[in-house]
């Protein structure tokens, strides 16, 4: 029945300010006919409003991490820190991955992810 995924959203009070963290610090590719849509390799990346758009009171997007591949946890880590984002505890290592969880502006939850083996 279910053939893909379209999207993933997070909700925002400001769209503007997430759509520059999105785009400035994390480096994702805006979308050209979409102003609050970007781009994380083929996965359409949106933020909405709830309060705006009929969704109910803003809450933050919590413990569903939208995990954003990068080769390099700690490189990609550390680009970001000196960018001023703060990570949430240290990177963790699950024995086939690497994990480096923070928030954006609003506090929706976000992480790094990178396999580095197969899940035996």
């Amino acid at each position: 029945m279910i053939s893909g995924l379209d999207f993933v959203a997070v909700p925002s009070r400001d769209p503007d300010r997430a759509r520059e963290f999105y785009v400035d610090t994390l480096g994702l590719r805006p979308d050209e006919k979409a102003r609050y849509e970007f781009w994380a390799g083929d996965t359409c990346f949106a933020i909405w409003d709830p309060e705006r758009m009929g969704g109910g009171e803003f809450v933050p997007q919590r413990n569903a991490h939208i995990a954003f591949h990068v080769d390099d946890v700690e490189a990609a880590r550390a680009e970001l820190e000196a960018k001023g984002v703060e990570f949430l505890g240290e990177t963790f290592d699950t024995g086939v991955c690497h994990m480096a969880f923070f928030r954006d502006p609003d506090g929706n939850d976000l992480m790094l992810h990178s396999r580095y083996k197969p899940r035996e």
